[in-house]
């Protein structure tokens, strides 16, 4: 079975993201049902998508699940054979999906099937250096696919034990990363390909009001560096996850000291690293969470 319109959902994590979720949602033909997992908690925000929106429904969960977790309840609530897992800050362009549905009916096995991105200078995806460079024209596989921006094969998925309850995505990654786990976990299973016909715009680190622009550089440095020690230390030990990290966290504390003596914001960011490295360190929760007050 490929992918059809009827057959195929969307989720969409959101995080205080009413600046850029309008243009995602109206790129995205209105016959798809779409899921918004709103972490921020703000019910005036739901209601009005809802009401704007007759194939949105809005999921408010009790606390700030961040992406992972987010994604896997958005998944719990839907019932189609395929889901476009987006990130708010991404516009569909007009045949984004059309290319996916043909791509679908030519790859016979896939767990996951992604767009590619129009910016040329940031791939979504990453691929074995020992492979031959793909033609851009035909679909081709990939070791993984950035999380904003990816169908998920459900059919095929719920077939292996670890993905039968919807447990997809590894919740104890709040940000950064759980994408690549995601992929590296289905790929020992299925492959993984970008249709490069299908195309997205990704406006990149803009999914947040702008508001909340200091908060949000500050969660992102403490999550980039916990998330990365975590990863490599569940693929592939604590030293290559220790000795990997190392550099950024000691170069962190010298930017610490150095922007202490002029520059206390760029210090709050060095800061947030160091804090991130030492709690991954220690096998402590990623538990830092951006203060915001709806």
């Amino acid at each position: 079975m490929s992918i059809s319109y009827k057959n195929l959902s969307v989720v969409i994590v959101s995080f205080h993201s009413e600046d850029v979720i309008h243009n995602c949602i109206k790129s995205i033909k209105d016959k798809i049902e779409i899921t918004v997992v709103e972490n921020s908690g703000n019910k005036d925000f739901t209601r009005k998508l809802e009401e704007k929106y007759k194939n949105v429904k809005c999921i408010l969960p009790p606390k700030n699940l961040g992406m992972g977790a987010g994604n896997n309840l958005g998944l719990n609530h839907i019932n189609t054979d395929y889901v476009f897992i987006l990130n708010p800050d991404v516009i569909l362009k007009k045949n984004t999906i059309e290319e996916i549905i043909i791509a679908s009916k030519k790859i016979e096995n896939f767990g996951i099937i992604a767009p590619i991105s129009d910016n040329l200078k940031y791939h979504n995806y990453k691929i074995d250096k020992k492979n031959e460079l793909p033609n851009f024209i035909d679909p081709f596989k990939v070791d993984s696919v950035d999380g904003f921006a990816m169908i998920l094969n459900l059919r095929k998925l719920k077939k292996v034990d670890q993905f039968k309850d919807n447990n997809f995505f590894d919740e104890n990654i709040f940000l950064y990363l759980e994408n690549d786990d995601l992929c590296k976990r289905i790929g020992k299973y299925e492959n993984i390909f970008i249709v490069p016909k299908s195309k997205i715009n990704h406006l990149g680190a803009s999914g947040v009001n702008k508001k909340y622009s200091e908060q949000i550089e500050l969660s992102r440095n403490w999550h980039w560096i916990w998330s990365k020690f975590y990863f490599n230390k569940k693929h592939y030990g604590f030293l290559k996850a220790f000795f990997d990290g190392l550099p950024s966290f000691l170069s962190a504390i010298l930017k610490v000291l150095f922007y202490s003596l002029f520059k206390q914001k760029k210090k709050a960011i060095y800061f947030h690293r160091v804090l991130g490295f030492l709690n991954a360190l220690i096998g402590k929760k990623s538990y830092h969470r951006p203060k915001i007050n709806n």
